[in-house]
Formats: C-alpha cells, structure tokens, sequence
C-alpha cells in the first residue's frame, strides 16, 4: 500500500521530551526518523498541524486474533471466573480461524488502533500451526499474513514469534487445546530463519518471545537467547511473568522462587527485555525489574477484564522504571483508555487523584503519554526520543469533534481533557515514519478492510455455531 509520504511538518503545539512546545518544525529522513527540529515559524512552509501532536505510542502487546472473539467470555460459566476460565474460550476460538480468518482479523484490528493513537504493534504471535496441530507447509504462514495485514494498514511492526512448548513449570506436556501454538526448538529456528528476509525487506523488527516460565524451560530459554544471539542479535524479548497469582504460586511450589525471581538468575534481562504484566511483584522484584533497564508491559484493561490485579506503579515509577502499554486481548484499542485505565486503577489502590504525575510533569496524561511512547519505543526495538531529533517520524493529532468543549482548558491540559474527560479520544492525521496512514480520521484502504473483515468474521461465526452443537 502506497501512502504520502511527508517531508517535514510544523506543529503548533507538540509534545516533546521536554513538555509542550510551541511553534515547532521537523523534517523527516528517508528511513523514516526526525533528521532536524526547530522551533521557528514555518519559514519553509512545512504542511502546518493546528491541533495538539503527540508522539505515537507503540501498543507494546497484542495478540491479533483475539480482537474477534471480544464479547465472548462476559457471562459467567464457573462459579468463580478467572483468568483460566476465560483462557479456555480462547483455546476454543483459537481452534476456529483459518489463515486468511486471522489476516482479515489483524488488518481490522490495526486500523482500530491506528485510529486510536498507536502507530506501531508489538506482536505477541503464538498462533502457529493448522487446526489440527500440524505445521503448515511455511511454518511462518500466519506470521506472513501478520505481515501483510501490518503493510495493508501501514502501522509499525515488531514481530515476536513465540515459543510455546509445554503447560506448566517443569516441563509438563501441552493440552490438546494448546495444538496450535505448540513448537519445537528446531522447528522455531526454522520459522524464525524463514521470517528475516521478508521482515528485513518490509521494514519489521523481528525479535523473540519465550511465552513464559510457564511454556518454555529454563533450558529452552537459553537455546532461544543462543538462537536470537545467532541469528536476529540485539533484538527485543518479550515474556509474560507473574500475570497471575496461580502463576506465582505455582512457580514457587515448583522450585521456591517467584516468576521474576527466576527469570533473573536464568536470564541475562536488560533494556532489550519487555516483561508482559509482571503484575505481581514483591519489593525486591520491583527493584530488579527497575535497575535492570527492562520494559514492563502493561495492559490495564485487558488486566482489569481479566481480574489479574493491580501493578506497583508508584513504587515502580519512583525507582526509575520503564513501562509501556499494550492492547493485549484487545477488548479495547485506544491508547488513551489504557492510559486512563491505569491512573485510575493507582487512584483506586491508593485513595488519591493524580497519582502517576511527576514532579517536573504534573499533568497525568502528558506525564503517562510521554513515558509510555518511550517504553513502547524501546520495548519495540526503535528510537526512544520521541518528538525530538533521532525519534521517529511518528506522530499522532489530536482533534476536538467540538471545539467549544476545551474553550475552557489552558493548552497544557488538553491531553488531559482528552484523556479523562471521558468525551472520546479523536484522531486527526497519524503519520507513522513520516508516511500519512491515516488523513482527517479516515484510512485510505478503509472500506476494503472492514468488509474483509466482515467476510471473516461470517466464516467464523458459521465455525463457530458448528463446533457448538457439536
């Protein structure tokens, strides 16, 4: 898909590393990052942006085929619903797509979160066989048409193919309703081989992704970090860690140490690392976590759906902690509802307002916005300096569908409006590595998308019904 590509830009107001800036011009490089930046008054007449400008975010974790089946686990079929429960009906929708279902299913979905403030993905794929278990003929089938659905809409990629072997720690074998995601070391090579050329040529960064402490074995994690050491070296690795209490508890009954405890003495963690929820942490998790230079990977209203529980998100933030958000589930796709989500889970915990400010930025959306496109940058293996020179050319504006509402709202609070008032987050242009994906609101390749869509999920549903009367 070919679309505008951009030279430069003049913001009126933009959000930058160091606050809100006035007046701002940036010219683009050909690969797509902010070559230079001043702040002046247009002299080259760049194509001017009235409203506010924020970074893009990159939605640090998603599992693409997971967008269709929302709305499916909302009724209660245990007397006490949780996590497990609701992982067995994804098994069961897991067990119904076809690739060009879950193609059609990615497309749709990251035009939703363009549309919502993202302009990268993280892709936390672990779909990778036939229905029936088998590899498909290309190992790398589904990851091809995660691909292709990402160059469709124009969004960033990162690609983690995840490694998924067993069901519980030690080494305990799958269940049948794992067939799909279920890979062997040589067989992951080998898709993970099959996947740089293709990547490499697209523009995507390739990394890797140990399901968790759960799925893969510590002796299994050490071949993938030899294996991403060989052939994709510095790339990211992601890996959920202590999403559960259950997880917790049983990773302690199986050799005594926590999730994240056991993750540091059998893993070289670092700020290549993204750790997936790592919702459950004790004071000194907290600290490692922090020091290391690793991302966490929040996704409040996935965990919040879920009942996972509440992060540390003060302790952690007072010690210098990175996070990013994440789409996870994709219940829901905008970046400012994650956002929101978690302020209020803290306010909720704590008894307070306001509680994920910081002294030197006060407002909880710039302050939560700017941090969250840092640790998603980083967690995806891209520049970390936002609206500023070596960032990406990545860039979100925020329109007002009624502009009389923020008449009242000094300039430096407009996020927050937008964030908290609960009105709505609109999106104006998304400029993602200098290239207008989606203009005024709308996406080029719109319409053929959502009615691909439609298609697949006709398909789906006619599965569906069929499996449940079986």
């Amino acid at each position: 898909m070919a679309f505008e590509t951009l030279k430069g830009a003049h913001f009126r107001f933009a959000l930058t590393p160091k606050g809100w800036v006035r007046n701002l011009s940036v010219h683009f490089s050909p690969d797509g990052l902010i070559r230079a930046a001043a702040e002046d008054d247009n002299p080259e007449g760049l194509p001017v942006y009235d409203n506010p400008v924020v970074p893009g975010i990159a939605d640090l974790h998603s599992h693409a085929f997971q967008y269709a089946m929302a709305g499916l686990s909302e009724v209660r079929r245990n007397p006490v619903d949780s996590f497990w429960s609701w992982r067995d009906i994804m098994y069961f929708f897991a067990l119904t797509l076809s690739p060009e279902d879950m193609q059609a299913i990615a497309a749709r979905l990251y035009l939703s979160l363009l549309k919502g403030g993202y302009t990268g993905i993280v892709e936390f794929h672990y779909v990778h066989n036939d229905l029936d278990g088998t590899p498909y003929a290309r190992r790398e089938e589904l990851s091809l048409g995660i691909f292709e659905a990402a160059e469709a809409t124009g969004i960033d990629l990162t690609h983690l193919p995840v490694f998924y072997a067993h069901s519980n720690f030690g080494g305990l074998a799958p269940t049948d309703g794992q067939r799909r995601f279920i890979q062997s070391l040589d067989g992951y090579a080998e898709m993970l081989d099959s996947l740089r050329a293709p990547a490499k040529a697209a523009g995507h960064t390739l990394g890797i992704a140990p399901h968790s402490l759960r799925a893969a074995t510590p002796e299994e994690i050490a071949k993938l970090l030899e294996l991403r050491a060989d052939l994709i070296p510095d790339s990211p690795v992601h890996i959920h860690v202590a999403e559960q209490v259950k997880e917790v508890e049983d990773a302690l009954a199986w050799n005594g140490k926590r999730p994240v405890a056991q993750l540091f003495d059998i893993a070289p963690v670092d700020k290549r690392w993204c750790l997936i929820h790592a919702t459950h942490l004790d004071d000194r998790e907290v600290a490692m976590i922090a020091r290391s230079g690793a991302t966490v990977g929040l996704c409040p209203l996935t965990e919040a759906n879920l009942g996972d529980g509440i992060f540390r998100g003060t302790d952690y933030l007072a010690q210098g902690g990175f996070f990013g958000i994440g789409s996870d589930s994709n219940i829901a796709t905008c970046a400012a509802q994650e956002v929101q989500q978690l302020e209020y889970s803290q306010r909720l915990r704590d008894r307070q307002r306001n509680v994920l400010a910081a002294m030197d930025t006060p407002h909880v959306a710039a302050n939560l916005w700017t941090r969250a496109a840092q640790g998603g940058a980083r967690a995806a293996g891209r520049p970390e300096q936002g609206l500023a020179v070596g960032g990406m050319a990545s860039f979100v504006e925020v329109a007002s569908p009624e502009p009389a509402a923020i008449l009242p709202v000094e300039p430096e609070a407009l996020l927050d409006f937008h964030v908290f008032a609960g009105r709505g987050f609109h999106v104006g242009d998304v400029v993602v590595r200098g290239k207008r994906v989606i203009a005024d609101g709308q996406h080029p390749q719109e319409e053929k998308i959502v009615a691909d869509y439609g298609v697949a999920m006709s398909r789906v549903a006619e599965r569906l019904s069929a499996r449940r009367s079986t």
